[in-house]
């Protein structure tokens, strides 16, 4: 019954959209869009001066064509762009997320980029073979990329007697943790001074703990769990994209959840209490020092470099049971709009965000990775010049016989596969439930993508 009630969702929406796409354009836009102006949506304010830069210099190469930059909040951003595909408002231009792909993809509301003669060679490795369909066309134009590293207190781990070399060469594994859960240990602290591997310490009175929490971790996991199970070996579908199948119900996925939710129980990892997606995330628990380490993504970089009165280093990822560290390695793209106004325009403007030029531009203002290796280096220096090193996101990019990097899992019915782990990830961290309950939701879920 259950995967009926989603097939039924899924059908009222797409024919929701499908009848926009047909009629929007007689029933005009709404955005105050124009034959000579490009709308182009972002969430990330702290991106829009660069975004800003390079819209000015397009603007100077292709004389009437103007670019309309829209910044909202990352929650906003997703609602308001689903509700603008249905009212027909939605933008020529919009930045798109790995994990939304497979959504769009089953919407069918993503104009084809073949004829843009994006390059693979020219990006990242990876990047922009990610953005492409089932079909075999191109539905997104690489735009940067992010990695996750370990974000530390400096005069915390100096007082726990920790060094910057020992914090780079941990290593774990699920049965006892290895040298990182030692690390995680000794850098908690309860209230009465006593450290998480010193007798006496009280788990239920803890002043600060070793690693903050982001959570369940939905079906991802970016930055909760994803590089420990990478690291022992476990992928999240039977391919590297579009899979057909999900592992959750691996004995191997579970072994490690079970393992890192556990560290909560221990009292070395913030509890899932101490969580909140829009007011408490990790970085918070590192700024008021209710944690020592956090485990987050290179877009949080200028955050914790910003924190007051705190010396915030990174360290790599620890190295699994394979032998290898492991990361997720997340890379936006540009995409265009199947409905778009001035489709035209639009691929001027994505072609001119993908390129070498603009790529520069934005990685000049140190703020993220662009996805071509020229920006890139664009970045790392700008972030040399702010004084911060930002090898810890970079090294897993250039050292591939130490380091696995991976991607979000690209399948069908994404926002299924969401619906069910987000609950059922909870329930597990936050309720207790057995690891061995995620053998029901996985099947739940392929039974969706058998469809």
């Amino acid at each position: 019954m259950r995967i009926r009630l989603h097939t039924r969702i899924r059908t009222a929406v797409t024919g929701a959209l499908a009848l926009s796409l047909v009629s929007g354009c007689a029933q005009g836009d709404g955005t105050g869009a124009s034959a000579n102006t490009v709308t182009y949506w972002l969430w990330d304010a702290s991106q829009q001066p660069a975004y800003q830069a390079c819209a000015k210099d397009f603007e100077r190469q292709n004389p009437g064509l103007k670019v309309k930059i829209t910044q909202m909040g990352w929650d906003d951003y997703w609602a308001k762009l689903t509700a603008s595909f249905i009212a027909g408002t939605q933008p020529d231009v919009f930045t798109d997320h790995i994990q939304r792909f497979g959504q769009f993809a089953d919407l069918d509301v993503l104009e084809p980029l073949d004829d843009l003669g994006v390059k693979d060679a020219d990006y990242q490795p990876g990047l922009a073979a990610n953005w492409m369909g089932q079909d075999g066309h191109r539905y997104g134009s690489p735009k940067d990329w992010d990695t996750v590293a370990l974000f530390y207190n400096q005069k915390m781990a100096k007082d726990a007697g920790l060094t910057a070399d020992q914090l780079n060469g941990l290593a774990w594994n699920p049965e006892d943790g290895g040298t990182f859960e030692k690390a995680i240990a000794h850098l908690t602290v309860d209230n009465k001074g006593r450290r998480g591997d010193e007798p006496g310490f009280d788990k239920h009175d803890v002043k600060v703990y070793g690693l903050a929490t982001n959570g369940g971790g939905d079906g991802d996991g970016q930055t909760q769990w994803s590089n420990f199970a990478a690291s022992a070996g476990w992928t999240y579908t039977d391919k590297k994209r579009w899979g057909t199948e999900y592992r959750y119900d691996s004995k191997t996925f579970q072994s490690v959840i079970k393992w890192y939710f556990g560290l909560a129980k221990k009292g070395y990892m913030a509890p899932f209490t101490d969580y909140n997606s829009q007011s408490n995330q990790a970085n918070t628990q590192v700024a008021a020092g209710k944690a020592a380490a956090a485990f987050d993504g290179a877009w949080m970089i200028s955050s914790y470099e910003g924190f007051k009165g705190l010396d915030i280093a990174t360290a790599v990822t620890p190295v699994g049971p394979t032998g290898k560290r492991a990361t997720m390695m997340n890379g936006l793209a540009d995409s265009i709009t199947k409905n778009a106004h001035n489709k035209a325009g639009a691929k001027k403007w994505v072609r001119y965000l993908a390129s070498n030029e603009c790529q520069k531009t934005v990685g000049g203002y140190g703020i993220v990775f662009p996805a071509t290796p020229d920006g890139t280096k664009a970045a790392v220096a700008a972030y040399r010049r702010k004084g911060i090193d930002v090898s810890a996101f970079t090294e897993p990019v250039d050292d591939k016989k130490d380091f696995a990097t991976f991607s979000y899992p690209i399948t069908n019915y994404a926002a299924d596969v969401y619906a069910l782990m987000h609950p059922a990830m909870q329930d597990v961290f936050g309720n207790g439930k057995p690891v061995s309950s995620l053998d029901q939701t996985n099947s739940q879920i392929n039974l969706i993508l058998d469809q």
